[in-house]
């Protein structure tokens, strides 16, 4: 599936959250910078790594293969450059502790929806 910038939903398990979608070389670059936090989760696609330099709070990151399968995840503090991982074609990014919270783990499927706001 080819992503488009915009908003959409995340589904894990029966749990549904809102959700950012960058998938423009602009709206993966500026990603969480500059925020205080954010409410759901960031997709940043196509991408296999990210970092936190001037970022301003700790991250939780998931990194997804190309059937949205979690492949690893990593609560990264501001200020880090992550690891690439070599399958992953997507990276969810939330804040420190969500993911866990959300029940996350390695081998889980999460689902976007894209959604169609003019």
């Amino acid at each position: 599936m080819a992503y488009q910038d915009g908003a959409g939903i995340l589904r894990i398990g029966h749990t549904a959250l809102p959700l950012e979608i960058a998938a423009s070389y602009r709206a993966r670059t500026r990603g969480l910078l500059g925020r205080e936090g954010i409410e759901g989760a960031i997709l940043l696609t196509p991408a296999a790594s990210v970092h936190t330099f001037r970022m301003r709070f700790p991250i939780d990151v998931a990194y997804l293969d190309r059937r949205l399968r979690v492949i690893a995840l990593t609560t990264m503090p501001p200020n880090r450059l992550g690891l690439p991982r070599p399958r992953a074609r997507h990276v969810l990014e939330a804040g420190a502790g969500a993911m866990s919270g959300w029940g996350l783990r390695p081998g889980y499927v999460v689902e976007v929806e894209r959604l169609n706001i003019p």
